[in-house]
């Protein structure tokens, strides 16, 4: 009976003519910017370039090489991918909190939106400006790809002069191109295209992982124990769906208002707290601290100190407490800056809303940030857990491929963008009055901005 109720909730999907142009829309772009990841960048043979792949190995390069879909190692036109946008709104994001000039703008509605996305498009551009030229260094310097550029093997084709312009602008418009791709399959497909994007480069990375887990296994005559793994791997997505639905509902009225003959208000409704309300943010920022010291040790080669040698070991204990303890302490901040009590206080008051038994004003502000503190703690541990998840599945052997999509941020993002994406399909079913994608519930996607837009 399932089986048909998939193929009958399948054509249902494929019947609204609407959904269907977005779906087809979104595959179409999605298309296009694998293919950009699979280019290579002029005066560069991608099948030498042993130095930067061997860079991406366990370092922040490799964490970005994730995001472009492996387009990082390649060499490839979109090797620096949307990570430079990202940069340029968690910017623009900060500054919204902390100078007047964007706060006015972030209260101008639709006008000061469209001014803050022109600002970080221009901040984009720059950022990638120089992330293209830093790219490009890194390449050059290092002696392990001395085979693979051509300023180098045939220096009567191409000057270093040459690659170098040719290629930070090559970048550049790439960056600039895949932002593009993401704000069309925003408007004309289906899902938030940044996240999209981010995804499907992930996701490249885990029918190999998977595979070679499986064989590994069969070949030691191990298959029963592949299928715990994947039997924990679904347990483990579960409770990251958990985490990523999980709300705390706080009860509002609003006051009746009787204007002519018509009654305003009267109604009961929700402020929905979201457990995570930072997203995966705290982790980015965690795991780019968490590679500070393995870049000091490499300023001092000769150094034994046990501190940095256990922070370059991303199983070790000492890298996973750390790293935990950075998580929940970046929840907090990145939470208490994206929301403010006082702000929702004031928006309720303001439209003669009221949470019973609380006084309007202050105490309400009050009583809203005490209910934040109680539920970003277990969220917070929680998102560490999660987050500690591959290092604990490669101690008990799990491959450290497979590993990866235990936890982290890679499961994380998969989850909440899988779960934007079919939230807005069961939009479309229910207003063609169709049923839902679940027989019990609603799907509930992500709120936010950064937090939700990856």
């Amino acid at each position: 009976m399932s089986k048909f109720r998939l193929i009958r909730k399948l054509q249902e999907i494929w019947s609204i003519e609407e959904l269907r142009t977005k779906i087809l829309n979104t595959l179409f772009f999605l298309l296009i910017y694998r293919l950009g990841t699979f280019i290579i960048l002029p005066g560069i043979d991608s099948e030498q370039l042993s130095g930067l792949q061997g860079q991406t190995d366990g370092s922040l390069l490799g964490l970005i090489n994730v995001f472009a879909g492996g387009a990082f190692a390649r060499g490839a036109f979109f090797a620096l991918g949307i990570m430079p946008y990202i940069s340029a709104s968690i910017v623009i994001q900060l500054m919204g909190i902390a100078v007047p000039a964007f706060q006015k703008m972030q209260k101008e509605g639709e006008d000061g939106r469209r001014k803050l996305n022109q600002i970080t498009r221009y901040l984009t551009v720059a950022i990638t400006l120089v992330q293209s030229i830093a790219y490009l260094v890194n390449i050059t310097s290092n002696p392990g790809n001395s085979g693979a550029l051509l300023f180098i093997t045939r220096p009567e084709v191409m000057s270093q002069g040459m690659f170098m312009i040719v290629n930070t602008l090559i970048l550049t418009a790439g960056t600039i191109f895949v932002m593009w791709l993401g704000e069309k399959i925003t408007d004309k497909g289906l899902g938030n295209g940044i996240s999209l994007i981010i995804m499907i480069g992930i996701i490249d990375r885990l029918p190999g992982a998977l595979t070679f887990e499986m064989v590994q296994r069969f070949n030691d005559g191990q298959l029963p124990i592949f299928i715990v793994q994947l039997a924990l791997w679904v347990a483990v997505i579960v409770a990251s769906v958990l985490l990523v639905q999980g709300t705390r509902k706080i009860p509002v009225n609003y006051a009746k208002r009787v204007v002519g003959n018509r009654q305003y208000g009267g109604s009961r409704q929700y402020i929905p707290l979201k457990v995570n309300a930072a997203g995966v943010m705290p982790i980015i920022f965690a795991q780019a601290l968490m590679f500070i010291p393995p870049y000091i040790k490499q300023m001092f080669p000769n150094s034994n100190s046990s501190v940095l040698n256990s922070m370059d070991d991303w199983t070790s204990i000492p890298y996973n407490v750390i790293f935990a303890i950075l998580i929940i302490a970046f929840t907090y901040f990145y939470t208490v800056i994206t929301i403010n009590p006082q702000s929702i206080a004031d928006e309720l008051k303001k439209n003669g809303g009221f949470i019973p038994g609380v006084k309007p004003g202050k105490k309400t502000s009050e009583y809203i940030d005490t209910i934040m503190s109680r539920i970003i703690l277990p969220g917070s541990i929680f998102l560490a857990f999660v987050s500690i998840m591959p290092a604990i599945a490669v101690y008990f052997n799990v491959g450290n491929a497979f590993a990866q999509f235990y936890g982290g941020t890679s499961l994380l993002i998969m989850v909440g963008v899988v779960l934007d994406t079919l939230q807005q399909i069961e939009s479309y079913l229910l207003m063609r009055h169709y049923d839902g994608l679940m027989k019990t519930g609603r799907i509930k996607g992500r709120t936010g901005a950064i937090g939700a837009s990856i």
